[in-house]
């Protein structure tokens, strides 16, 4: 079978190498370099704290990839299981956890409710302030500079094609197949899957596929290296969008930071997305409230990046409603870095087999044109 692949940031680069793997011919298209938009603006964060439910299956079937992914790659991408902790400071945020955690018990997802002492003791100088946490400890972080590039390369050397610099000028269908040209060619195969991220709408669209979705740009900052004592991931469970920060430390160092800040509007045209400085200080407020010694030193960097986010927050995953052949995984609204080995595996399965073990009929592309449900969106404000 021959695939297309449109797009090489980390869900199309996991596609790209999990399809080969399974004997796929394939051909990936990115319109720049590899990994160099939307994946390596992420945060980084391995979460499945606060997912929307129907997300789970996805998360556990990703996160299992995630503990493979060196021996699977061949590289380090700084995969680190040291675990996820959301601060919680108020009644409100409490109830959300308990809840939450309730909920999540029957999708195989555990959470353990931390107390201000165990905080205190197991965590030392993150959220004086706070009166509980939750704690998921086979969560993480990963370097989002190293996961794409690592599944490309590993891609390449099963035999798949990756095209890079390439501007796409046409798409079509052949009645056999797909056509795309680009200036740096034209490509024919069976399949097409579209992994273009932000840009993901607008090749559903060629196809008769309307999907309401917004680029926009989180904004990101990194402190100077400073003595490594922070392992897990730092979140907060919290209502108020302007106190949604969170943090990480990397084996450097350096404090990587962001939320708590309005996601910028993003033109696709180009497509850069770039940070406002009046808003720095509010950020810094907010993550000085889960790590007060923040205050003390110097950020040294801030970033964006293109981001889609679609109207409710679940990505569209799964075959085209419209073209036999056509396949969709975009729209991961800031929240995709975690699921991105899991959504290639899953989608080299569905396209490969014509079957897909975990459940993708919530991020169907043609929920829009049905009946709104009911469902609660959880996490929506916290990216990775």
């Amino acid at each position: 079978m021959d695939v297309i692949v449109l797009g090489g940031g980390l869900m199309g680069t996991a596609c790209a190498y999990f399809l080969a793997r399974r004997g796929a011919r394939v051909t990936l298209i990115e319109r720049n370099r590899v990994g160099t938009g939307a994946t390596v603006a992420s945060f980084g964060n391995i979460r499945r704290t606060g997912r929307h439910l129907s997300q789970l299956p996805l998360a556990h079937r990703s996160l299992r990839l995630w503990g493979e992914a060196e021996k699977m790659l061949g590289r380090d991408v700084e995969f680190r299981a040291t675990g996820h902790i959301r601060l919680i400071f108020d009644e409100g945020g409490l109830a959300d956890m308990r809840a939450y955690a309730q909920a999540a018990r029957p999708w195989g997802f555990e959470l353990e409710e931390l107390g201000p002492r165990e905080i205190r003791s197991r965590f030392p100088g993150l959220g004086p302030d706070a009166i509980a946490a939750s704690f998921s400890p086979q969560d993480g972080s990963g370097n989002p500079r190293l996961i794409a590039p690592a599944f490309a390369e590993a891609a390449r050397k099963l035999g798949a094609q990756i095209v890079e610099d390439a501007e796409v000028d046409g798409i079509r269908h052949t009645g056999s197949g797909f056509l795309v040209t680009s200036s740096k060619g034209a490509f024919a195969a069976e399949c097409l899957l579209n992994t273009a991220g932000a840009w993901g709408a607008r090749i559903a669209a060629r196809f008769g596929e309307e999907v309401p979705l917004d680029a926009r740009g989180p904004q990101m900052g990194v402190t100077e290296p400073l003595p490594h004592r922070i392992l897990p991931v730092v979140g907060i469970w919290t209502r108020d969008k302007d106190h949604g920060a969170y943090l990480r430390q990397v084996e450097r160092g350096n404090i990587v930071f962001g939320g708590a800040a309005e996601r910028v509007s993003v033109d696709l045209d180009p497509g850069h997305a770039v940070t406002d400085p009046l808003r720095l200080p509010l950020q810094l407020r907010a993550v000085a409230r889960l790590l007060p010694a923040i205050t003390e030193v110097a950020v040294i960097r801030t970033w964006s990046g293109c981001e889609g986010y679609v109207r409710d927050m679940l990505p569209v995953m799964g075959r085209s409603a419209t073209m036999p052949g056509l396949f969709h995984a975009f729209g991961f609204s800031g929240h995709g870095f975690q699921l991105g080995p899991g959504v290639g595996d899953a989608m080299a399965e569905l396209i490969t087999t014509d079957r897909c073990e975990t459940p993708l009929d919530d991020f169907r592309i043609d929920r829009f044109g049905r009946a709104a449900s009911s469902r609660l969106r959880y996490g929506a404000t916290f990216a990775d």
